[in-house]
């Protein structure tokens, strides 16, 4: 099987910071992650990082403040969140495209189930 989960969410104190890891596991061949959204309560999914080849492009609310890392071998990227304000308040998803060598598994785009990150004021 193939799953595609997102961790690090949590409660933090505004100006906190945390660590967001989305992480591919199972029988895969090809692991490509595509880039981090975020959902607020009562507004539209929104993007907060995208990978566009070789660069990684942030949305203006969190650009200086939000780092992405990934750790091909492991099929594992993180996202570094500092000087965390209320209003990144949101369940993060990850999207990546992945291919497994089992035929029958689903191949191509996957989401995680999401993380749960609450800043308190």
């Amino acid at each position: 099987q193939v799953q595609l989960v997102e961790s690090g969410g949590g409660l933090v104190q505004a100006g906190g910071s945390l660590k967001l890891s989305c992480a591919a596991s199972g029988s895969i061949v090809s692991f490509k992650f595509k880039g981090w959204y975020r959902q607020a309560p009562g507004k539209q999914r929104e993007l907060v990082a995208i990978i566009s080849g070789e660069s990684t492009n942030y949305a203006d609310s969190v650009k200086g403040r939000f780092t992405l890392y990934r750790d091909n071998a492991k099929n594992t990227v993180y996202l570094q969140m500092n000087s965390l304000k209320s209003e990144d308040t949101a369940v993060y998803y990850c999207n990546a495209q992945i291919y497994s060598y089992i035929s029958s598994v689903r191949q191509g785009d996957y989401w995680g189930q999401g993380t749960q990150v609450t800043v308190s004021s």
